[in-house]
């Protein structure tokens, strides 16, 4: 016996219509939860950079003179 994995959007009316399909035919249907993958500081600081949300600066007086301090 094989054991395979799909991932079904179980929102969607294909998505119902396929789980009611497989469970009609008595197959063994196990939910497994979706595990978030939280990235690291230096991929968050990597990802910043690629979006454009770094903000660089001459001098220190310069940036404290941008965040009005």
């Amino acid at each position: 016996m094989a054991t395979y994995s799909l991932k079904i959007n179980e929102r969607s009316t294909q998505g119902q219509a396929l789980l009611a399909y497989l469970e009609a035919l008595k197959i063994d249907i196990k939910k497994i939860p979706s595990v978030r993958v939280r990235k690291s500081s230096y991929e968050r600081s990597m990802d910043d950079i690629k979006h454009g949300r770094i903000e660089k600066f001459a001098s220190a007086d310069e940036m404290c003179k941008s965040l009005g301090i």
